[in-house]
């Protein structure tokens, strides 16, 4: 929402229009009242103002009474489709009525914005959004999802804020069907093969899939763009013929027009005009490969004919795949003779990042703080089969939230072998599979060699990075580790010891820096590590001994770098610490421009935004 009209008729509606503006820094504050403040405009009239304004606004918010809001609004009320988010706020900022355009329009969460501003109570009244249940008009656009349906929308909504019993068909996944599987209201059920819908159940269909479906029963479709088509053609082809023909072959494989999220063709194509015409005129990006890169693809029909003219084994299919990443086919090579004697070929992929199948989950756990791991990293937890966690080195707590049933596996007296082998077993049977590792997995967290293996069996898998203990540190230490004109790099290193460094890595190249430095597995070559410091950090530079991090204990060590190998052997720690040395702990005098009143950016340009009359 970027144009924005706030619109008081008081002093003190004024007051709270000025706080609302600051968090929309180019919203302009309008009143008939004469005022002082440069970042306020003074007009004539507010219906004129409306009269010219009302449709080129995306948002107002009247700092009124609601009928003052009502009556000025009601001349130029349209349509829910086009009409700007209206809201109305009473002169105390007490509560925050939601008025016009509440989905669509984004009035709703405009009001609860501007309430959370204004330490103010938000009035909804929509039903979808008073029962906590999805808005079905706006999942779309929610989700980058295209809209249809078999009946009038409003029907739909009516049946789904009667809370009828409702069939969820799941097809693919992405952060939508993922939003809709943890936030599904108690009336509807959510299946992932629609042969398992028994349809005399339900009074509601909403599928979320890019095949097309016919339920006797009302039914929503939210239409993902996750279809890749790859094409080859003839030397001549007509576009109104072939788009038209291909949306016909399209629509007898079941599959939507409006789901197709890319097409490609060979580079000798690019500039095949049809190709071009049929993207622009679809808005669908056309992307062409080189013969060499086609070849790298394996293809379930290869054609002697096309190797023999161009170079390659085929066109569609291999194009197909590569837009999609995937290798398994929707559509495999369909040869098409128009009716002019023109040919064209298609084949169809799902984009891999859609297709509904297991990956691994390697998440960071976090420094050790149980609470410390992220949301996203607890939820994979809660819902995995099958979880693998280093037990020395990840808090016990953390497998209490694993579901009942779960294979829940400590790794220390594992083999990587042993560790895959188990995770394969589980990958096999399209379980959920977690590899809890400590802090953040890319920082010596030994994920390379497991991820090497999973390539080699084919095996998805995602990383969900975690909080670091250098991270944790700096919290602990109640410092930055960046300091205007003092430190502004951190360095997280390791001493050499049985491991050997890279040449240029060493600790003593790092302190040359006098960067904030994080040494990680070097606690028993302390008197190692002090004597390369000190090459370059003065003798007086706070150092801090760090012992499991947020753990509950955790034990902190501090005192100047020439006496850090005493430190260490004072303390008894002999594993699982963290080193952290430079001028930043503890740091407090300096002050960075970020909030300077006289510093510019583009939140806090001090641009006045007034109406001139």
């Amino acid at each position: 929402m970027r144009k924005i009209a706030i619109i008081a008729v008081t002093e003190k509606g004024i007051e709270k229009a000025l706080i609302i503006q600051k968090e929309f820094p180019k919203s302009l504050v309008i009143t008939t009242l004469q005022s002082s403040n440069e970042n306020v405009s003074t007009i004539t009239s507010i219906s004129d103002y409306l009269a010219d304004n009302f449709m080129k606004l995306d948002g107002i918010c009247f700092v009124t009474a609601l009928g003052i809001c009502v009556r000025l609004i009601a001349p130029y009320i349209q349509d829910k489709n086009t009409d700007p988010a209206v809201i109305s706020v009473d002169d105390l900022g007490l509560n925050v009525q939601s008025v016009l355009s509440g989905h669509k329009g984004g009035a709703n969460d405009f009001a609860s914005k501007t309430a959370s501003v204004l330490g103010a109570k938000a009035i909804i009244s929509t039903a979808s959004d008073v029962q906590n249940i999805w808005a079905l008009d706006t999942l779309g656009n929610q989700f980058d999802w295209q809209t249809e349906s078999s009946v009038p929308t409003n029907k739909i909504m009516a049946l789904f804020v009667n809370n009828k019993p409702t069939a969820l068909l799941l097809d693919i996944k992405d952060k939508g069907t993922q939003h809709l599987e943890k936030t599904v209201p108690s009336f509807v059920t959510v299946f992932y093969n629609e042969k398992d819908i028994d349809y005399t159940q339900f009074q509601l269909f909403i599928a979320v899939s890019y095949k097309v479906y016919e339920a006797k029963i009302p039914s929503l479709f939210l239409i993902p763009k996750v279809l890749s088509v790859g094409s080859g053609c003839s030397k001549q082809l007509d576009f109104e013929l072939f788009q038209e023909t291909f949306k016909l072959k399209l629509a007898a494989e079941g599959l939507h027009f409006s789901a197709i999220k890319n097409f490609g063709s060979i580079d000798i194509k690019a500039a095949q005009q049809a190709y071009l015409d049929f993207s622009e005129t679809n808005n669908i990006p056309f992307s062409t490969f080189t013969s060499d890169t086609i070849n790298t693809i394996s293809i379930p029909n290869p054609s002697a004919m096309v190797q023999s003219k161009i170079g390659v084994n085929g066109v569609s299919e291999s194009c197909a795949i590569l837009l999609s990443g995937n290798n398994d086919l929707l559509v495999e090579k369909q040869k098409i003779h128009l009716d002019n004697s023109e040919k064209f070929t298609f084949s169809v992929a799902l984009n891999a990042e859609a297709v509904r199948k297991t990956a691994i989950a390697i998440i960071g756990a976090g420094p050790g703080d149980e609470e410390l791991i992220t949301v996203k990293g607890k939820q994979y937890l809660e819902e995995a089969d099958c979880v693998l966690y280093a037990g020395s080195l990840i808090p016990e707590e953390m497998t209490n939230w694993c579901k009942p049933g779960a294979v829940v596996r400590n790794s220390a007296m594992m083999t990587l072998e042993e560790q895959v082998s188990l995770m394969q077993e589980h990958y096999k049977k399209g379980n959920a599979i977690v590899r809890l590792q400590c802090g953040d997995p890319s920082l010596y967290g030994a994920i390379q060699e497991q991820m090497t293996i999973f390539d080699e069996l084919e095996m998805d898998y995602f990383i969900i990075p975690g909080i670091s203990s250098f991270s944790a540190a700096a919290a602990v230490l109640k410092s930055e580790f960046t300091i205007p004109e003092v430190v502004q790099s951190i360095v997280l290193t390791r001493g050499e010891g049985k491991t050997p460094m890279p040449s240029k890595e060493s600790i003593s190249a790092f302190a040359a820096t006098n960067s904030t430095m994080c040494i990680f597995l070097s606690v028993a070559i302390a008197k190692k590590v002090e004597a390369q410091l000190l090459e370059h950090f003065d003798a007086d530079t706070p150092v801090a001994v760090m012992y499991r991090i947020s753990w509950k204990d955790e034990e902190i060590f501090q005192g100047k770098l020439e006496n850090l190998a005493q430190i260490v052997k004072e303390s008894k720690k002999t594993r699982t610490v963290l080193i952290v040395v430079g001028h930043a702990i503890g740091a407090r005098k300096n002050r960075s421009q970020l909030y300077n009143p006289e510093w510019k950016h583009i939140f806090r340009t001090n641009k006045k935004f007034v109406v001139t009359e």
